[in-house]
């Protein structure tokens, strides 16, 4: 099973399929992930490698930082990341301190939930950042067309609730865009291309994980309920006897 990987947001393009049907979709620039750690249950409390992805210059770490990547014998990257393995992925001999992750570790047709900062928009008012619909544009209406209204009640509660829809700052938040299904990998650019938009800009980082909600419905459906009163549900003993 896949565990994970850092990529970088490429932009957005379309594919076509052999039905003719045009497919949006976002490439994604798998950098160099590099395995620095692997945690296990009986020291760390949890099972987890740690990857670190792309480059930068030793002489902005610590000793302590550059001897954390020199003992899994990598260079150093941008920044570490944690991927949590499960009871089936903690005995892979490919999980190993030094091991790089390419895109081979995905397949076609596998959903995947990709983690990314959105676009900061600044300070933004309702109708932008809440789709509010604005006031009337004329019979009346002078300064008011695109102010939120009312934020109360009256003197009994006398004051605005926590959470009121309101203008603020919008944007520049992590988002998880989920069960994005991969429509193609690209093994020699080293390339993710899944069905959709991701957040954030191109450029960006994003994170690539195995979709979580997916893989539940999955192992639901292995196990049918069975309906009360059905064959099924009775005992077999008894069920011979007829």
């Amino acid at each position: 099973m896949a565990i994970g990987l850092v990529g970088r947001k490429a932009g957005m393009t379309r594919v076509f399929t052999d039905a003719g049907e045009t497919v949006p979709v976002t490439v994604i620039e798998v950098l160099p992930n590099r395995i620095t750690q692997v945690k296990a249950q009986d020291k760390e409390g949890y099972r987890a490698i740690q990857v670190t992805y792309g480059t930068r210059r030793p002489q902005l770490f610590s000793k302590a930082v550059n001897g954390h990547f020199a003992k899994a014998n990598v260079g150093p990257g941008r920044a570490l990341v944690e991927f949590r393995l499960s009871d089936a992925d903690k005995d892979r001999a490919d999980l190993k301190a030094g091991v790089e992750i390419k895109a081979d570790i995905f397949k076609e047709g596998e959903k995947v939930d990709v983690t990314g900062t959105t676009i900061g928009k600044g300070f933004a008012g309702t109708m932008k950042r809440h789709n509010f619909a604005g006031g009337h544009a004329s019979h009346g209406n002078s300064v008011s067309h695109r102010a939120p209204g009312s934020i109360g009640q009256r003197q009994t509660p006398g004051r605005v609730f926590k959470g009121k829809r309101m203008s603020g700052h919008m944007g520049n938040t992590r988002r998880t865009t989920e069960n994005l299904r991969v429509v193609q990998i690209d093994l020699e650019r080293n390339l993710l291309l899944v069905r959709g938009a991701v957040p954030g800009a191109a450029g960006g980082q994003v994170i690539v994980r195995p979709a979580l909600k997916a893989a539940r419905l999955a192992k639901r459906k292995t196990v049918a309920p069975t309906k009360p009163g059905s064959a099924q549900s009775k005992d077999p003993a008894k069920a011979g006897k007829k």
